[in-house]
């Protein structure tokens, strides 16, 4: 109904438009250059990291907050997107989001002390999601059918490929001892995707202006996830049992939950809480997205970790460069996919291959030069195969005019899954075991046990909710009246054997 509505707007007024309105492959690169930015820089930020506390006078605490309070800013930013496009005109907010996306970038680039580096990784990383929920959506279902396969590849390029390549990127910048370049290109970037969001324009109006402001759902997201993330961040120079950490940690867990709550139980909410959390297929993609986020940390920060005694950032980063083509290669298979029945095995594929990555890690820690690079090629594609399809999967799960949502609730629980698992995990292999190997064995074991465990939960929540793999009615998904397919209330089954 908004997306009619929405059309039947644009027909009767006479909105402005950019010379490159409605050239897909136009708006697709503006996309990519508005993402790649903040997740490449956030996974090329490891071993850049003593450099710029030096040069900044930056403790590593410190270093370690700024880094917690842009995730959080991340995490938020999906809330508030979906919010804006409600009452905002969308294209409007997005530029506005891009010239943002910029000056948190020069800030960074040009920061002289802690107080504008943290600034600017704050907007890089609260623009970041802005753009992620305000563009994507329109770019899958504002072009033909067929155009999805496109939109899907680039999704998993710029999220994934971006991130499997900050390591090597980081690794190259760190041999020259400096770091300013690199987030000088960030910034450039930034412009480039600020000069297409502009060439690209094509205004449109508010979603549905009608929706209620729900300013207590933006309080939740915002105290939860600033609340966890400090406190995740503090296992830098606290224990995890100390007040600074684990109060802060659970509160804003507690918090995060209470939002999830407050929304299932809300008669007009911002997020289809209640809608998503109620069916099995989205529920089942949530849940893969949710564990292959978390599995992840363990595969590449903590084995990366181990390896930093041994070898320069960049020999690292190049042992790491397969995840690179596990993110290419499980792109394209995405494409593949999208429109056939093994849409729904793909992410299930993922975990496998995500499980199987950990385990090579684990045949040695640290591993050698060549089980690195195998379990490095595996986990990037499990990673690739599980986030972004089990994003589709839920998000064809519902009519179309809902994608923002979906987006939103699916990178709100991936953010605080994979962003604040990170640093707990490195905590654990820090202080477990008596030493970083053996902790970080422990880890990966960990690890290992959330991809299989994800994997078999998905298994059993399709099992027991009657939900069967079906081939998408992409056409019926995009006209915005109904899902791609059926999806069973969840548990189903088990809910009918009861009632006989």
């Amino acid at each position: 109904m908004q997306v009619a509505q929405s059309l039947t707007l644009r027909r009767g007024a006479d909105l402005r438009q950019g010379p490159l309105a409605g050239r897909y492959f136009a708006v697709a690169a503006m996309v990519m250059l508005a993402l790649i930015p903040y997740l490449a820089l956030s996974a090329a930020l490891g071993p850049l990291t003593p450099i710029i506390a030096t040069q900044l006078h930056m403790s590593m605490q410190t270093m370690s907050l700024g880094s917690g309070l842009g995730n959080a800013a991340y995490a938020v930013g999906t809330v508030l997107a979906v919010q804006f496009a409600q009452h905002l005109p969308q294209r409007r907010m997005l530029v506005v989001y891009a010239v943002f996306l910029l000056v948190g970038s020069v800030l960074t680039a040009a920061a002289q002390d802690a107080e504008m580096f943290i600034a600017g990784h704050v907007i890089q990383g609260l623009c970041t999601s802005l753009l992620l929920i305000a563009a994507v959506p329109p770019l899958a279902i504002g072009f033909p059918a067929h155009k999805l396969r496109d939109t899907a590849v680039i999704m998993n390029v710029c999220i994934f490929g971006a991130v499997a390549l900050g390591p090597f990127v980081g690794g190259l910048q760190a041999e020259s001892h400096a770091w300013r370049p690199l987030f000088w290109i960030v910034a450039a970037i930034s412009a480039a995707a600020l000069v297409l969001a502009v060439l690209t324009f094509d205004d449109a109006p508010p979603a549905n202006p009608d929706a209620p402001r729900d300013l207590r759902a933006i309080a939740l997201a915002a105290v939860g996830c600033v609340a966890a993330f400090f406190g995740a961040s503090e296992l830098t120079t606290h224990a995890f049992l100390s007040a600074e950490t684990i109060l802060p940690l659970l509160g804003g867990l507690a918090t995060i939950v209470a939002l999830v709550i407050y929304q299932y139980r809300a008669k007009q909410p911002l997020l289809t809480v209640r809608t998503m959390l109620t069916s099995s297929i989205p529920v089942a993609g949530i849940t893969l997205a949710l564990f292959a986020a978390a599995a992840s940390v363990s595969a590449t920060v903590l084995t990366a970790g181990v390896l930093a005694g041994r070898y320069s950032p960049v020999h690292i980063g190049l042992l790491y460069l397969p995840e690179v083509g596990g993110a290419v290669v499980t792109a394209i298979a995405l494409g593949a996919v999208i429109r056939r029945r093994a849409m729904h095995y793909l992410p299930l594929v993922g975990m496998l291959f995500l499980a199987a990555g950990i385990a090579v890690f684990l045949i040695s820690v640290p591993s050698s030069q060549a089980l690195t690079l195998l379990g490095s090629g595996l986990t990037g594609i499990g990673l690739g195969a599980t986030v972004a399809p089990a994003l589709f999967v839920a998000g064809f799960s519902l009519p179309s005019a809902n994608l923002q949502r979906v987006f939103a609730i699916v990178e709100l629980f991936r953010a605080v899954a994979a962003f604040m698992v990170a640093p707990i995990f490195v905590h654990l292999a820090a202080h477990a075991g008596g030493n970083l190997d053996a902790g970080t064995g422990i880890a990966l074991w960990i690890g290992l046990g959330l991809a299989v465990g994800g994997a078999v939960v998905a298994v059993v929540i399709y099992a027991l909710s009657g939900a069967r793999p079906q081939t998408p009615d992409l056409e019926r998904f995009l006209a915005g009246s109904a899902p791609a397919w059926d999806s069973p209330p969840l548990l189903a089954n088990v809910r009918s054997t009861e009632r006989i």
